[in-house]
């Protein structure tokens, strides 16, 4: 089992930066592939970014492609999300997740654990 805990959230101002982490437990990390979701007050969840277990490969919502950049440290049990040029449309709570597949996937359905979420409120 695999558990996930979120920290870097907070309020920052249109245009500014954050940078999300994501840490986990377990000795596997470096064998799934890993994922940040967001979901905002009446919305879905959806994906914003998936890394595969080596960070070879990596994928982006098409909304945050060029502003955002996920990345993982196998070594240190953690995947980043670093935010930049943020707007106000991407305020909602973010939540990292893990798949035993190893590949970058970008299905919900995919991701058999999840962290708590943080909060990120990006003010205009």
């Amino acid at each position: 089992q695999v558990q996930l805990v979120e920290s870097g959230g907070g309020l920052v101002q249109a245009g500014g930066s954050l940078r999300l982490s994501c840490a986990a437990s377990g000795r596997t990390f470096s064998t799934y592939g890993m994922g940040w979701f967001r979901q905002a007050p009446g919305k879905e969840r959806e994906s914003v970014a998936a890394i595969d277990r080596t960070g070879a490969i990596i994928s982006y919502a098409d909304s945050v492609k060029g502003r955002f950049t996920i990345s993982r440290d196998n070594a240190k049990n953690t995947v980043y999300l670093q935010m930049n040029s943020l707007k106000p449309e991407d305020t909602a709570v973010y939540a990292c997740a893990a798949t035993p597949n190893s590949w970058a996937s970008r299905y919900i359905a995919s991701y058999t654990y999840w962290g708590q979420g943080t909060q990120v409120t990006v003010s205009s």
